[in-house]
């Protein structure tokens, strides 16, 4: 038990209201009266007076006469300000309830209840209704926790089936000649590698955690074609880099891999052999962009709005065509998003698809690192 579950419970806050509400209505009660002392009956002489045959009481009379009922009004208040603070404290504290009940049907499991607060458009409401917000994302994340995790294990389990099987045959029936099946095994164990690593940078896409510096997109992206260019060769496609240079702030070990991924999608979704891929880098509207545009296969929209969701690839031939592991535009996403920037996408008229990565741009006293590891023009 935590040392804040072990403090004793004081006074309840509707309590402490009553007792403020009674407190209040008997510290006005006690004002009047010495407004009344103060103003009236100092100015009474102290002892009565006879005038003829009539009596004009004193100070002394007055205040044996007041005194009691005044007691009378005070405790009479007193009792008022107990029963109506009692109930207004109540009424006002009743959507505090509303919520604590929902906060606990959430802690026990129950993401669906929401406290749906009536009402006037006051502070509580406000309250309520943005505690329904948070309790929306807070389901949408961990249904898609759920998806992700059930995917992954799904994705994970493949490899590991296929390994298993294999084994299991050359068990029973050990090959003459072990390199076919050493080499299947390695190509498994890569792939299984590869998508264990995806999970990992996908995890760690999201943390905000990462220092900012100054990032040309333009020497990423030249860094990015260079490293893939051999893949695109094999498969045909041509790549056109165009653009000016610019500056995002961010990390460039994550902006790096922003760009990598962006470009070896256009690659491998690039189908039939012979595509084109054209890659450009732009600032406009106070965003730094960078935008992929491929060709291939026509590709609705409803179809494109699922692509950054884990393990979605653009069809099934892609999936048998060496498409990855399933998780390059949800890492883009995630890391766009860390970035206080977005992603978007969009099937393109003729077939294939256009990313654009939009971030916020850097200061420009950095535009020197323009010069620094330049790689030419491709």
């Amino acid at each position: 038990m935590s040392p804040r579950r072990a403090e004793v419970r004081g006074a309840s806050a509707r309590l402490r209201l009553t007792l403020s509400y009674a407190g209040f209505l008997l510290v006005t009660g006690a004002l009047l009266l010495a407004v009344v002392w103060a103003f009236l009956l100092r100015y009474v002489p102290p002892d009565a007076i006879w005038v003829d045959t009539q009596f004009f009481p004193g100070r002394d009379d007055l205040v044996r006469a007041f005194v009691p009922r005044a007691l009378g009004a005070l405790g009479a208040l007193l009792l008022v300000g107990l029963v109506g603070g009692w109930i207004l404290a109540g009424r006002m504290l009743a959507p505090l309830e509303r919520m604590t009940k929902v906060t606990r049907q959430v802690s026990a499991g129950a993401l669906g209840a929401r406290i749906e607060l009536a009402g006037p458009p006051d502070e509580f409401r406000e309250l309520a209704e943005a505690f329904d917000t948070m309790l929306d994302r807070l389901e949408a994340h961990v249904a898609e926790q759920e998806r992700f995790a059930a995917n992954a294990s799904h994705e994970l389990r493949t490899p590991l089936a296929i390994t298993q099987a294999m084994l299991d045959v050359a068990r029973k029936e050990p090959p003459a000649d072990s390199a076919p099946l050493v080499d299947r095994l390695w190509t498994v164990n890569a792939r299984a590698i590869e998508l264990t690593e995806a999970l990992l940078l996908l995890g760690r896409s999201g943390r905000r955690g990462f220092a900012r510096e100054a990032v040309d997109l333009s020497l990423l992206v030249e860094e990015a074609v260079e490293t893939l260019l051999p893949r695109a060769e094999s498969r045909g496609v041509t790549i056109e880099v165009a653009g000016d240079p610019v500056l995002a702030a961010g990390s460039s070990a994550l902006l790096s891999q922003v760009a990598s991924n962006l470009v070896l999608n256009a690659i491998l979704h690039n189908l039939p052999a012979g595509g084109r891929s054209t890659i450009t880098t732009w600032e406009a509207g106070g965003r730094a962009l960078l935008s992929v545009e491929n060709t291939g296969a026509r590709l609705s929209e409803e179809l494109v709005a699922t692509l950054t969701e884990p393990f979605r690839r653009g069809s099934e031939r892609t999936r048998a065509d060496d498409s990855g592991v399933g998780l390059g535009l949800a890492i883009v996403q995630s890391i766009a998003q860390a970035h206080d920037g977005s992603l978007t996408l969009r099937p393109r008229p003729g077939g294939g698809m256009i990313a654009i990565v939009a971030l916020p741009p850097a200061t420009p006293p950095a535009r020197r690192l323009r010069g620094e590891g330049h790689h030419g023009e491709r």
